[in-house]
């Protein structure tokens, strides 16, 4: 048992190094010189697609798009539970399914509450 912790172990060193090494390639490649850094107005201007911006840069996204971003994000996480508990459906019996009945419910107290509230409305 103390082997399986031991690759865990193993496992989280990696990450961390491979996160550390991430981040630290791009400031060696700085300090080395061989990135140069020369920031300048025409560096920093908005660039869209190869041609300059007309009128405002700025854009303000109607905030509805993040409710339904959200929705998407709870069930693209429902799925994500779903789908382990439907391949190992057989030997998990009426635990597994109890369990997946009181996920269902909650995700689905959640829409409906959304549906309640007017949320998901669009004026």
């Amino acid at each position: 048992m103390l082997t399986n912790f031991g690759h865990i172990g193993l496992y989280l060193i990696a990450a961390v190094l491979f996160t550390l090494l991430m981040l630290g390639i791009p400031i060696i490649l700085r300090l080395i010189k061989v990135v140069p850094h020369h920031p300048n107005p025409i560096k920093n201007a908005t660039f869209e697609c190869g041609v300059d911006t007309i009128g405002k840069t700025w854009v303000q996204f109607n905030f509805r798009y993040y409710f339904y971003a959200l929705v998407f994000l709870a069930l693209d996480v429902l799925v994500v539970f779903l789908y382990p508990w439907a391949a190992s459906l057989k030997t998990l019996g009426y635990g597994g399914l109890i369990g997946v009945l009181v996920l269902l419910f909650i995700a689905i107290v959640g829409y409906l509450y959304a549906l309640r509230k007017k949320v998901l409305e669009w004026q």
